[in-house]
């Protein structure tokens, strides 16, 4: 095959795939679980940008776990394994594989391999014995844990250098990112290739990134790893979105159908009942809208600087904000719901307290009559 465009001499594939598997995790308990293990583990932090522009809220912890040798394209190939664990409840399985000497054209189909070779439904038997063992291992430090099977992926291709060093205008002249970043084999079209070449960031006469819905491409030649812990986090918070969202889907029609099963039932029951669905009401806005507090705060911004940039296209290009948007109109619903409840159980609290006067007063009247 004839290999066209620069050598990558250095670089990554790294994949990223996340899960929900709690409500929450207490990470320092966690810590003391590897501890005593023998296991290391790290706080992830950004490494270049100032904790003044760009800082995680609660720094989500790093646990190393065996590598893996995989069969990538009839190749068997090393990957490294960490899993990055939140508070909030999210983990994310970080697969690394290393590549050198590559031509750029098969570094592009290397990429286009992993993707195809680790599908969840291809390689479904990786996946569930990582995440059963890290289930199993995080088990004492898993606040009421969930067993969603809601999942995000994210690819990413990670230069760290060619053979020829050039500044970005020129390396951008000599590879073409299409392949890599859209998994096609035929030529795009025009407005195709714009439109997955649009989000484009460079910071120094150097670097690249480049963004789509599910891949990016990353030429960092100071091994800076910042650019992948932000779109980590970006996934993070739209998988934990996708989640509340499907959460609030399958409580909505549950609602309906208790509020109609209370208002069924008679009057000296329905206030109770009114109360208590209101209770329940009120707490799962609470816990949802805690977890979305989070899940939102998770990565805090202050300053417009180069990699919040990034982080704001990511979240604009995963529809995080939309998905956000409509956890936010399922809560409100569920809030205006708990306060029809409470209002309607006030009231029939009123109206029973108005018979049994009623029926005081009747009471009365009869006694005063029979009596001698």
């Amino acid at each position: 095959m004839e290999q066209t465009g620069p050598i990558v001499s250095a670089g990554a594939i790294i994949l990223l795939r996340m899960f929900d598997i709690a409500y929450a995790i207490d990470l320092p308990k966690i810590e003391a679980l590897a501890a005593a293990r023998a296991r290391s583990t790290s706080r992830i932090r950004l490494s270049t940008t100032p904790s003044k522009a760009m800082t995680f809220d609660v720094p989500p912890l790093a646990l190393a776990l065996d590598p893996l040798v995989l069969r990538i394209d009839g190749t068997d190939t090393r990957a490294d394994v960490t899993v990055r664990i939140y508070d909030f409840g999210a983990i994310s399985f970080v697969l690394n594989m290393t590549v050198a000497n590559l031509p750029w054209v098969e570094f592009a189909e290397r990429v286009n391999a992993v993707a195809r070779d680790l599908a969840p439904d291809t390689a479904s038997g990786i996946w569930d014995s990582m995440l059963a063992e890290v289930r199993t291992s995080l088990a004492p430090a898993l606040l009421r844990p969930a067993t969603s099977a809601l999942h995000e992926d994210y690819l990413i291709g990670l230069v760290y250098g060619f053979d020829n060093e050039s500044d970005t205008p020129s390396l951008l002249a000599s590879i073409d990112l299409v392949p890599l970043l859209s998994g096609e084999q035929r030529p795009l079209s025009d407005g195709a290739r714009q439109d997955l070449l649009r989000q484009r960031f460079s910071y120094y006469t150097d670097d690249l990134v480049v963004l789509t819905w599910d891949r990016a491409f990353i030429y960092e030649p100071r091994g800076d790893s910042d650019v992948i812990d932000v779109l980590e986090v970006a996934n993070i918070q739209l998988l934990e979105m996708r989640y509340y969202d499907e959460l609030l889907d399958d409580e909505l029609p549950r609602m309906y159908s208790l509020v109609e099963t209370a208002r069924r039932r008679g009057l000296i029951l329905a206030p109770r009942r009114f109360a208590n669905l209101a209770r329940r009401f009120y707490t799962l806005v609470a816990e949802v809208t805690e977890l979305t507090e989070r899940v939102d705060n998770a990565l805090q911004v202050t300053e417009d600087v180069y990699l919040a940039r990034i982080y704001a296209s990511a979240l604009e290009l995963f529809r995080v904000k939309t998905v956000s948007a409509a956890v936010d109109r399922k809560l409100a619903i569920i809030r205006d719901t708990y306060t029809a409840l409470y209002d309607e159980a006030s009231s029939r609290r009123s109206e029973l307290l108005e018979i049994l006067i009623v029926l005081l007063i009747v009471a009365e009247i009869v006694l005063a009559l029979v009596r001698p």
